[in-house]
């Protein structure tokens, strides 16, 4: 009789025992249902269809976040850290590049997780949490702009804002296996977009579908919006192209036709980028580690890299 009373105690314990994993479980998984992509949810609806005969807005139906980095009138933008976000006011506008993907027809749902001060290439965030990389959950998710990558890896949204500096956009996407593009430098407007470097910062975004991606590049690279000037010179840095997987002439060849077919043949030069480096930076010599047979064999790219990996430490 004792020992059935004891077998019921038994089970009586591990249900409840289960019980509480799975509550606790079930509750993370609720908390997570964004894969921890966004720091506010918010919604800015686009404007009416113009009628017949005119062509609807081109994005229309599609909805897009946007990273920490983008003023939103109304909001603060919070650089990745609460403490910004208590010392700064709202913004009084919306960034130019938020309003004109708005205007042409997208839903802006939100603004999502970036490094703190975007200044990492891991996606990791200890104030808002590190958002969950859909495709491979144990790895980090990249960034800065984590959170805009994650959200649209997990079909959250169709597209999402990113800046890239040194990555931003691209380290992102590639970890998250969705698509990032970081157009030329000055080919988008910055108004309204907090600066991690003048310099650098590119404007950039990401999709999963191709299709995508083009729409909303035909929005934002429109002359009117993006002050499209004709470059003077176009440098090709032949020996990237060597680190390539696939055929060289392959996608060098695409790049020359392109080029020479919207600015003309002159406009084109081709560099070696390992020479010009160092000749341009001569203190990367610093940073040489490898040597074989008393000659240096590391290259001033690899060079470069390294002291951009120093600097993110």
């Amino acid at each position: 009789m004792a020992s059935n009373s004891a077998n019921l105690w038994v089970l009586l314990g591990l249900g409840l025992a289960g019980i509480w994993l799975m509550t606790k479980k079930l509750k993370k998984s609720i908390i997570r249902q964004d894969f921890g992509a966004f720091i506010e949810k918010l919604l800015l609806l686009p404007p009416p269809q113009p009628p017949p005969p005119k062509a609807p807005h081109p994005l229309t139906a599609l909805t897009f976040a946007v990273s920490d980095l983008f003023e939103i009138e109304g909001y603060v933008s919070g650089f990745g850290h609460p403490e910004w976000a208590k010392t700064h006011e709202a913004a009084s506008r919306t960034s130019l590049v938020v309003s004109a993907l708005v205007d042409g027809g997208a839903t802006c749902v939100g603004k999502t997780v970036i490094d703190e001060l975007a200044y990492s290439i891991h996606g990791e965030n200890k104030h808002y949490g590190t958002p969950t990389n859909p495709v491979v959950p144990a790895r980090v998710p990249g960034g800065s702009c984590s959170g805009a990558a994650v959200a649209v890896a997990a079909n959250l949204v169709d597209f999402s804002l990113g800046v890239d500096t040194v990555g931003g956009v691209r380290v992102p996407a590639g970890f998250c296996g969705v698509v990032g593009f970081r157009p030329s430098y000055g080919a988008i407007s910055k108004i309204g977009v907090l600066p991690v470097s003048a310099s650098l910062d590119t404007v950039g975004w990401f999709a999963k579908d191709p299709n995508i991606l083009r729409r909303v590049g035909h929005v934002l690279l429109q002359p009117a919006f993006g002050g499209q000037r004709i470059p003077r010179k176009i440098i090709m840095a032949d020996d990237c192209f060597q680190l390539l997987k696939i055929p060289v002439d392959r996608v060098s060849q695409v790049v020359v036709n392109s080029t020479e077919k919207h600015f003309g043949r002159q406009i084109l030069k081709h560099e070696i980028l390992d020479v010009y480096l160092n000749s341009k930076v001569p203190s990367l010599k610093e940073f040489h580690n490898k040597k074989t047979n008393g000659e240096v064999k590391t290259s001033s790219i690899r060079l470069l890299a390294n002291v951009m990996q120093l600097l993110h430490r």
